[in-house]
């Protein structure tokens, strides 16, 4: 075991070896360099902040451009929208008042066909009674001439003789 281990820690001690061979050390860089290099980065960053300034205000334009049309064919589809509507609802208006005036015409044709109906009812309830009427009348007097003839029958019969005397 002790073989095994000595041999993993060789053979660990030659890689890593390598491994640190092959890392380059870093020349040594002056403060000057640094400041300078430094300062190249704040320009860039203000530089970027001009562009990112600039950027955002055209982009601030272009977004109140389309704010602005935006709000321009909202504001004529609202106008076409709302003439649509009116225009629909003046027609709806007009049908309905057709639809009136139809009824008006029926109501008007109607209560005239039920006005003649009740007159010629009328007329035939009148005739009936009339009717009625003559009919009594004419019993009655029937009932009195069947009476008057039964009367003169009578008195014909007393002024005549007896059948056998003649």
């Amino acid at each position: 075991m002790n073989k095994i281990l000595s041999a993993i820690i060789l053979i660990s001690f030659f890689i890593l070896q390598h491994t640190v061979i092959a890392v380059e050390t870093a020349p040594r860089i002056s403060d000057r360099e640094i400041i300078e290099s430094l300062a190249e980065i704040r320009g860039n960053l203000k530089r970027l902040d001009e562009k990112l300034d600039t950027v955002d205000k055209s982009l601030n334009k272009r977004i109140d451009d389309l704010d602005s049309n935006l709000n321009k064919r909202i504001d004529a589809l609202d106008s076409k929208l709302n003439k649509r509507i009116d225009d629909l609802r003046t027609d709806i208006n007009s049908r309905f008042e057709e639809v009136g005036n139809r009824f008006d015409t029926l109501q008007w044709t109607l209560g005239l066909f039920i006005t003649i109906a009740l007159v010629i009812f009328g007329f035939v309830l009148r005739m009936q009674w009339q009717m009625h009427r003559r009919q009594t009348q004419m019993e009655t007097i029937l009932e009195t001439q069947r009476e008057e003839l039964s009367f003169i029958k009578k008195l014909i019969e007393k002024f005549q003789p007896p059948r056998g005397v003649l």
